[in-house]
């Protein structure tokens, strides 16, 4: 069972517009600039694939430096033009299994790819780490084959890497079902170039549509999908009103991982920033407490943490649960009482 992440961060709304993204598309990397090609002498890999490190098995791992190599190899994934210098490792898979490839500690805008041996490619990540960092995750290996990891970096971009390699022990999937009580969202399917007329909110202009929740089992669906302008994620966009008591809480769970937003000001038009936020999912549930005048509306937003599909794909759907303190129905709406339908 992955960590539960959960935060509850006030933030300014000046701030917040910068700590978050609320759209629903995802944007172009900035361009950076970058420091003379230096040699370091550390211990890395090999200039190309005909003098790649050889690395003893899996797990693996090594550090080193691209500064003062060449520049032999670039692939997409997905930005390309890459003139960066790079270099390479090998390996022969001891068994038919999955891997990660992990430069999490490396100093620079990372990118990685692995191809087979007949350099196909297999595998290819830029930006996983929020700090331009890369990993490839959940990459299937097949006994006797040798690959070939190439680290190279965004751009123009080089320097000190940290390569681990390590077996991918999956947890076990996440599957939330609506309860009993629960209220469905009811949004249309996710398709390619999807347009949100449902509950897109502020990410649908001129409609701007909300949808608004009065019950106290709320059942949702997000996802990922493609548009022309690339990788894109569904944001649910809601109303809900505070309830008697001065305090609206919420409690959600995802599937994947998945944000809960309360929003403000409340104007599409004149910009809205995050007020606090919580992560949830998958399967690891959190609470949010808004304060407010009974009666009064709150802008309270859904949707994933990531604008890329957790297996890769271009369409994917997920389900979520909210469970909160309004509404009249008699059921147990805490988590215990909810999960103890499906004991």
């Amino acid at each position: 069972m992955r960590k539960l992440l959960a935060l509850a961060l006030m933030l300014t709304l000046v701030g917040s517009a910068v700590a978050f993204d609320l759209g629903s598309q995802d944007s172009p990397k900035p361009a950076m600039n970058y420091p003379e090609n230096v040699v370091n002498p550390l211990l890395q890999g090999g200039d190309t694939i005909l003098d790649a490190t050889m690395l003893a098995g899996i797990p693996a791992s090594s550090t080193g430096t691209t500064a003062g190599y060449n520049h032999d190899y670039d692939e997409v994934c997905p930005f390309s033009g890459s003139t960066a210098p790079d270099v390479v490792y090998t390996f022969i898979a001891p068994m038919d299994m999955q891997v990660d490839v992990d430069l999490f500690g490396s100093t620079y805008d990372t990118k990685v790819y692995v191809y087979d041996e007949n350099l196909a490619l297999v595998a290819c990540n830029d930006d996983f780490y929020s700090d331009y960092v890369s990993k490839i995750e959940e990459m299937p290996i097949m006994n006797g084959v040798q690959y070939f990891v190439v680290i190279d970096g965004y751009s123009g971009a080089f320097g000190d890497y940290v390569l681990n390699i390590v077996e991918f022990i999956p947890d076990p999937p996440c599957v939330l079902e609506c309860p009993p009580a629960g209220v469905y969202e009811n949004e249309p399917p996710l398709a390619y170039n999807y347009d949100d007329q449902w509950n897109g909110g502020c990410n649908t202009p001129v409609t701007y549509p909300f949808q608004n929740i009065t019950s106290g089992v709320f059942c949702g669906v997000s996802g990922f999908y493609t548009t022309d302008a690339g990788n894109s994620r569904d944001t649910d966009w809601f109303i809900i009103n505070v309830p008697a008591g001065g305090v609206l809480e919420v409690t959600g769970d995802a599937e994947v991982e998945t944000y809960m937003f309360e929003l403000g000001p409340q104007d599409c038009d004149a910009g809205v920033g995050v007020i606090q936020n919580v992560i949830v999912g998958p399967c690891a549930e959190g609470t949010m407490a808004i304060s407010g005048a009974v009666g009064s509306p709150v802008w309270f937003w859904v949707g994933p943490t990531d604008f890329y599909a957790p297996d890769g794909s271009d369409l994917f759907e997920y389900d979520y649960v909210l469970l909160l303190n309004i509404g009249t129905a008699t059921e147990d709406h805490t988590w215990t009482g909810v999960k103890a339908l499906f004991e």
